[in-house]
């Protein structure tokens, strides 16, 4: 529960400057970009929250304007307490008198005037409701076609077709806008999308985390300190240095305000050399990405013969099978008949269609009897395997339950927006999955079922329900429900039947997750903990993408956020003319690849760099001595801090 909350200067009088960015939510998401677009690239906000608490939780004791004062309010003292060491470079009000916030239902013509959407540089509308987002979309494009909009829509279809048309209501509305305005015209992005290959790369058994976007694929790999007398392989290039504190039961998982014992960005040479003990994140490998591959279902196209029948028939029908053939040796050793027409008895007298053998040898007598002996095991078993064909018929459109032998595989809390892209995720991975969920009507539910995946519909906190999603024999637990506390329970009752386990749960509050963190790690210091806010890993890439640049993916680094974006060289004094050693600053940004295609094949995202048909003309290993011309266009890995100076600086010479 969040306690008192810093009082705002009211400015309902003032028109905000021009060039300011409206950011329009619902939900901790909003308050995270306006906290990433204030602190972290010096702009100036107008945020726009409804008047009550957030959607699905009336019970809040803070009104979202209260939670997003408090939220503005610590920012503010945590800087003070730095002295100012965190505040945006450039920028002398650093304060909460920055951040203008209105409470609004619904955004309107009158809303959007108030907040000044004429002179904005770029509008967030990041309302859960897609239909909400669309509507005002359409009368922000209306009152203000330079406008730059980031949509956040779950339908990525819907969003596909959103893009276009907004573009092309900006052209028609401003005939002379170029083409560089249009690119960054309208964005649609998903906060599901975003986090979830994050959320999913934490239940891998291995430690590497993959970015694929943008036609690329890149993966970067998590290395423990290298023993004493190896030497540590670099990889392509080192992308972080680890906490002091990862391997440290009393550590915390690095966060940005984390200090010196935090995890260390795009460190140099020497901080690497320097800090022997600690593990490391390398860039290994880089290709062109391959067709995105459909989700596969569990066990195939078809049901396989384990689901459709038990094992108790499938060994009983091996007996019967087993008891045929030793019948027909033994015909063939006892009467002398050719093996062939010893086997076609056995089975006429299996089925009782032969004759008697009153006149044949003793031997052939008794094989006539217990082959029809045979025949009497077989009649109920013909009957179990017709029921139970007609049983997995009946099922095959319902929910799967967990097989008998799984073990292994993934447990995901929650089928909501995020739970769902996280399946469809780990599906393409290819990974096993069992799933449980509350609500049978949920988002995801009929997903799981068309990927036949076991599900367990049941409340998570009640005894019993994560044992039938066999957690005993689980590789990791993924806790993703909406609902901290619930996250939390699981996860320590998840924890004392398995103390091994990785997990992953969604927490909101840093403060929280720090605490949960350091217990967890304290008690099981042999197992994997992390803790993950969906609106923490996906505000950077809303954010860069209102700064007017492509984000072409991130990863999180502990508590930290390291992004991967594409810019054109030309307007950054920090890369114009400098060599790729000289460009790259500690901490700040590395330039990673150039794209080579010429300027006027080159088209803004880089699914379609180069020429039609042919592969995407980036180059990885560039020599440290290339000199970077304006025309340029780069893929760097950045922190949050460093993408900003970057775009800065960029905004600063475009308003010159």
């Amino acid at each position: 529960m969040l306690g008192f909350v810093p009082p705002l200067p009211q400015q309902p009088q003032r028109a905000p400057v021009a060039g300011h960015m409206v950011v329009c939510g619902d939900d901790t998401l909003a308050r995270r970009l306006a906290v990433e677009l204030r602190y972290v690239y010096g702009e100036r906000v107008t945020l726009l929250v409804p008047p009550g608490g957030e959607p699905g939780h009336p019970e809040q004791p803070l009104t979202q304007r209260g939670r997003a004062a408090a939220l503005f309010g610590r920012m503010s003292a945590a800087m003070n307490r730095n002295g100012g060491a965190d505040s945006p470079a450039g920028d002398t009000n650093a304060g909460v008198e920055a951040v203008r916030i209105l409470e609004a239902a619904e955004p309107s013509d009158d809303v959007f005037e108030e907040a000044g959407i004429e002179r904005a540089a770029a509008l967030a509308l990041v309302y859960e409701d897609d239909e909400r987002n669309i509507r005002a979309a359409l009368t922000a494009r209306r009152l203000n076609p330079r406008l730059r909009l980031v949509i956040r829509l779950y339908n990525r279809k819907l969003g596909q077709h959103l893009e276009t048309l907004l573009d092309q209501a900006a052209v028609l509305a401003m005939p002379g806008l170029d083409q560089a305005a249009l690119d960054a015209s309208t964005t649609v992005l998903s906060d599901a999308d975003t986090a979830a290959p994050a959320l999913a790369a934490t239940a891998l058994s291995g430690s590497s985390r993959i970015i694929q976007a943008e036609g690329l694929l890149l993966r970067a790999a998590e290395r423990p300190p290298p023993r004493p007398g190896e030497t540590a392989d670099p990889g392509l290039c080192t992308l972080a240095l680890l906490s002091s504190t990862t391997h440290d039961p009393a550590g915390a998982e690095g966060s940005d305000s984390s200090g010196a014992e935090g995890p260390q960005l795009l460190p140099d040479a020497a901080s690497v050399t320097a800090a022997p003990g600690r593990g490391t994140i390398v860039l290994e490998h880089i290709s062109q990405a391959d067709a995105v591959r459909p989700a596969q279902r569990m066990g195939g196209r078809g049901a396989p013969l384990s689901q459709v029948f038990s094992r108790r028939l499938r060994w009983s029908a091996a007996g019967v099978a087993a008891a045929v053939v030793a019948l027909a040796v033994a015909s063939v050793l006892t009467t002398g008949y050719h093996p062939l027409h010893a086997a076609y008895l056995t089975l006429l007298d299996l089925f009782a269609m032969g004759d008697p053998a009153l006149d044949g040898s003793p031997g052939r007598q008794i094989i006539q009897l217990l082959s029809g002996l045979a025949g009497l095991m077989l009649l109920p078993l013909l009957v179990a395997a017709v029921l139970e064909t007609f049983g997995s018929l009946r099922t095959t459109s319902s929910l799967r339950r967990p097989p008998r032998g799984l073990s292994g595989h993934v447990v995901l809390l929650g089928l909501g927006k995020i739970g769902t892209r996280v399946l469809v995720r780990l599906r393409e991975l290819n990974i096993p999955v069992v799933v449980v969920e509350e609500d049978p009507e949920a988002r995801g539910v009929p997903l799981a079922r068309s990927l036949h995946v076991p599900t367990v519909i049941g409340d998570v906190t009640q005894e019993g329900v994560l044992e039938a999603a066999k957690i005993h024999r689980a590789g990791a637990l993924l806790a993703l429900t909406s609902v901290d506390t619930t996250n939390l329970e699981a996860t320590l009752y998840a924890r004392s039947v398995k103390p091994d386990l990785r997990v992953a749960l969604r927490l909101y509050d840093d403060e929280f997750a720090t605490a949960v963190y350091r217990t967890l790690r304290t008690a099981h210091p042999q197992a994997l903990t992390r803790s993950r806010s969906v609106s923490h890993l996906a505000a950077p890439s809303f954010a860069g993408a209102m700064m007017g640049r492509q984000i072409l993916g991130a990863i999180p680094v502990e508590r930290k956020v390291m992004l991967f974006a594409a810019l054109e060289v030309a307007g950054h004094s920090q890369l114009v003319d400098r060599t790729v050693e000289q460009a790259f600053e500690a901490g700040a940004w590395r330039v990673l690849a150039l794209d080579a295609t010429p300027p006027a094949d080159r088209r803004p995202d880089l699914t379609a760099a180069g020429v039609s048909g042919q592969p995407l003309g980036l180059v990885w290993d560039l020599h440290p001595g290339y000199v970077l011309r304006p025309e340029d266009r780069v893929v760097i890995a950045a922190t949050r801090r460093g993408l900003a100076e970057l775009l800065r600086g960029q905004r600063t010479m475009t308003r010159r």
